[in-house]
């Protein structure tokens, strides 16, 4: 098991191991560890605790250990690490140890007194942590290949998570694509006798507190709080960069990490040869304001090529984000010069960044048209010349009109999907109606009171969750780099939802604060260019230089191999694209990445 994923941690390897005696269980821990803090032997893992009771497997940092190092100042440390400290603090506080940790972390601590179980993920599952039951078999892991290895592993197909991942672009927590497999909720524990789970949630998201500053105010404690954020994640004794796009978010980190670094921070980028995708130019002109060592290197559609071979692969679940392919790239880039970096993940749920929060705007007036009028403007624009380029007008303008066809609640995620309801029930052989269960289940228990607050919870428990971090972990962990994203600092997220909405957004302008706080720290230029997205140009390379890939993963043979899809509904999605009679793009690349996992797993 701890073999199909040695790549998260190529430095170190150990598993502890109890076997059946009578009517005990056996228990098998295992980890594979990438050396950050504390380079010694003595941070091997599993690591027991000084009276050899608690077993523990962790994998992430713990920003605020040498703090927390001072409430159980009494324990005997063997090491420097925070490994350590985890055990200290769990042997004194229980479960009550997880609300005081102040970081990313998926963990498991075995109780060998009282033979239990304990699993542990952070505030906002920046780290992964699967979970499966089997008969009596108990089955956890950082990845789901890892579970898949075991002998009691049942891969069973959940179909309804399959039209989620249609909708969604990816499958929601805690669902996976396999019954009786789950991802664990962020901010909670599970615990395990060996007959119950039972689950506690040990944080959670806040947005009673009201933050009655100015916006000048405001903005100098935002300034104070991203300092702090990045400066404790800037702790390593390995070498450490920051990914910079160029944007305001990955800008805004380099600057606080170049302020915080007696010499020039290493910056790393990716650009491309089609201008409407490349961001190349903006991210040397930050690096040359704020003086870092800066990295570069150009994709080319025959180097995705390259990767989407082994994308079934990499993929312990199909997330069809286009992204993940240049943030795969830059990882590796980036990975061959140093072991730690820091990014800009999160800003953009935090501060109300997202184009689709300024189509709310527009959203909110459009609602009182009538529906007779929606249908004859989207019977107007099929008119339109179907572009290929980034977020062309077009492209932007159909997706905004099908955001209306649901309900409100559910309209975000109607305009970030691949696959409605509707055109579900035309690709499908069989339509799920659960796919806005996760929406409502989280509109439900949050503790948001106005629309805009409920609208960023469902970003940072959907979107940000399942889609970008999972992106980021996977990419990066599968070249041994650790990544960091000091927006999700708890004193920022929790800063970020006290802010009244007007801090964030006025009516077409985002991210308010973040600029009013950056503004003289980082090019102008920068702080007013509008949003871009970490994209490929998909849809260009799928005329051309991707063609026959996409032929060859959605061919006839391939679609009725795994008998899910009516072949004549992609074939016409193919034709359009092709024809240039639409832009196809996300529905094709969703299609294709499920195929690719799907061949993949079941082979």
């Amino acid at each position: 098991m701890i073999d199909s994923i040695k790549y998260r941690g190529p430095d170190d390897r150990g598993v502890f191991f109890v076997p059946i005696s009578g009517d005990r269980p056996g228990i098998g821990l295992a980890h594979a560890r990438l050396s950050i803090i504390d380079l010694t032997p003595a941070g091997h893992q599993p690591m027991a605790s000084q009276d050899g009771r608690f077993q523990i497997v962790f994998n992430g940092e713990i920003y605020n250990f040498k703090n927390l190092k001072k409430l159980v100042s009494d324990y005997p440390f063997q090491t420097k690490s925070d490994t350590e400290v985890i055990l200290a603090l769990f042997e004194k506080f229980g479960l009550k140890t997880f609300e005081k940790l102040d970081g990313m972390f998926a963990l498991a601590i075995y109780d060998t007194k009282d033979n239990k179980l304990i699993l542990a993920r952070d505030r906002f599952g920046k780290k992964p942590l699967y979970w499966a039951h089997f008969g009596d078999t108990f089955l956890f892991g950082s990845e789901m290949k890892a579970l898949c290895i075991h002998p009691e592993f049942c891969k069973e197909l959940n179909m309804e998570s399959v039209h989620k991942y249609l909708f969604f672009e990816y499958v929601p927590t805690p669902h996976t694509m396999f019954k009786n497999v789950f991802k664990l909720e962020p901010a909670s524990c599970l615990v395990y006798d060996g007959v119950s789970i039972v689950r506690h949630v040990f944080w959670k998201l806040d947005y009673s507190e009201r933050n009655k500053d100015i916006l000048k105010k405001a903005s100098e404690n935002l300034d104070d709080l991203l300092n702090r954020a990045v400066s404790k994640r800037l702790i390593s004794d390995r070498p450490l960069g920051i990914f910079l796009s160029g944007g305001i978010d990955s800008s805004t980190i380099a600057y606080y990490a170049q302020k915080n670094s007696s010499t020039p921070i290493q910056t790393f980028s990716i650009g491309f040869e089609e201008k409407t995708f490349d961001e190349s130019s903006y991210a040397r002109k930050v690096s040359s304001y704020l003086g870092t060592e800066h990295h570069e290197m150009k994709v080319t559609s025959e180097s995705i090529k390259n990767i989407l071979k082994h994308f079934g692969e990499i993929l312990d679940e199909p997330l069809a984000d286009p992204s993940m392919v240049p943030t795969y790239i830059l990882s590796k880039f980036t990975s061959e010069s140093v072991t730690v970096a820091l990014a800009g993940d999160g800003g953009d749920e935090l501060f109300a960044g997202y184009p689709m929060f300024q189509a709310d705007v527009i959203a909110r007036w459009y609602q009182y048209v009538p529906k007779f009028i929606n249908r004859f403007l989207f019977n107007t624009i099929k008119v339109l010349p179907v572009q290929h380029t980034n977020l062309s007008f077009d492209f932007k303008i159909k997706k905004f009109l099908k955001g209306f066809e649901v309900s409100k609640q559910y309209r975000h995620q109607q305009w970030l999907s691949s696959f409605s309801l509707a055109e579900q029930s035309l690709l499908c052989h069989n339509v799920s109606g659960t796919i806005y269960e996760d929406i409502d289940r989280y509109l439900a228990e949050s503790l948001a009171g106005s629309l805009e607050q409920q609208r960023d919870y469902l970003y940072l428990r959907t979107y940000l969750m399942d889609d970008i971090l999972v992106k980021v972990d996977r990419t990066s962990m599968r070249h041994g780099l650790e990544v960091r994203a000091p927006f999700l600092d708890t004193a920022i997220v929790e800063f970020a939802n006290s802010l009244p909405t007007s801090f964030k957004q006025k009516r077409f302008i985002t991210k308010r604060i973040l600029k009013e706080t950056m503004r003289g720290k980082i090019p102008d230029e920068i702080i007013n260019r509008p949003k871009k997205g970490f994209g490929i140009p998909l849809a260009q390379w799928l005329l051309s230089d991707l063609r026959s890939f996409c032929e060859s993963v959605l061919s006839r043979e391939e679609i009725l191999k795994s008998g899910l899809f009516r072949y004549e509904y992609v074939e016409r999605l193919k034709n359009d694209h092709f024809m240039k009679r639409s832009n196809n793009y996300k529905q094709l690349w969703t299609l294709m990445v499920f195929q690719m996992w799907y061949s993949h797993w079941f082979k």
